[in-house]
């Protein structure tokens, strides 16, 4: 890795910390609670006291802003952590089991993937019920990220727990008496842990990028409580400088540091 690589990789390393500390601390840094109304100070400009402004409602836009990326940071790894497990159990059975159940998975995943992801996504959320309250609104939304996205995991998965079906140490734990379940979360899992630690870090930004868009729709999570996609609808509106405008740069360049830092340790299993 050369200098300008290395210096690269140390950027979105500090850049991811110093987003994932301030999102921590938002309240402290703020001043003030995303959902507080500063009734006396409704579409109040950029000052020493906001230095965002407020909004129409009179909450403070930085306060919002920083707890959007709470929000993104912390519950799309929670997200990306359903996905793999889902695909450690689906891909899992069917490369260890073959036959007609591997045959009748492969074809449910072949069917997922050749589904469009968004559209398939909308759709799921669409026929959810929409006038849920903000808690509820932020569990379906990841739930359906990660319930929906168990598909390119497993069918990696399923390749590699293939791939050593056939091994010496496996036939040994046949022999010593293993198999079922125990043989697969025993011996075939662990030692799957590089090509699952690579699906499940690839995985962050595609659902981060996921949950601003339904956002961006009013499918994702719902008012009062702040999410990078919901913040983004503001721009339908307002195209003046708002949190919409900082929650769009804050949004690409998390990706881009997330796609900086995972792609080379996603591709190291495969080298």
């Amino acid at each position: 890795m050369n200098r300008v690589s290395r210096l690269a990789r140390y950027s979105a390393w500090i850049f991811l910390a110093a987003l994932l500390l301030a999102a921590l601390f938002a309240d402290r840094i703020a001043g003030a609670s995303y959902a507080h109304q500063f009734r006396d100070f409704p579409n109040a400009p950029v000052s020493s006291r906001f230095l965002l402004g407020t909004d129409a409602l009179g909450r403070d836009r930085l306060a919002r802003l920083l707890a959007a990326t709470r929000i993104s940071l912390l519950l799309a790894p929670a997200a990306a952590l359903l996905s793999t497990a889902l695909a450690v159990l689906i891909g899992g059975i069917s490369g260890y089991c073959g036959g007609l159940t591997d045959r009748a998975i492969v074809r449910a995943i072949d069917l997922m993937l050749s589904l469009p992801w968004i559209f398939l996504l909308i759709a799921a959320r669409a026929m959810l019920p929409l006038d849920v309250s903000p808690s509820a609104s932020l569990l379906i939304t990841f739930a359906l990220l990660g319930v929906l996205g168990w598909a390119g995991p497993a069918r990696v998965v399923r390749a590699g727990v293939r791939g050593i079906c056939d091994s010496d140490f496996l036939l040994q734990a046949r022999a010593c008496g293993s198999g079922g379940l125990r043989l697969l979360l025993r011996q075939i899992v662990p030692n799957l842990k590089p090509i699952l630690l690579a699906q499940f870090w690839t995985s962050i930004p595609l659902f981060i990028l996921s949950e601003a868009n339904l956002g961006l729709l009013g499918l994702g999570v719902s008012d009062p409580l702040p999410s990078w996609g919901n913040l983004l609808r503001e721009l339908e509106t307002d195209l003046a400088f708002n949190p919409g405008i900082l929650a769009c740069l804050l949004l690409m360049l998390a990706v881009l540091a997330c796609f900086k830092l995972l792609l080379p340790r996603a591709a190291a299993p495969f080298d």
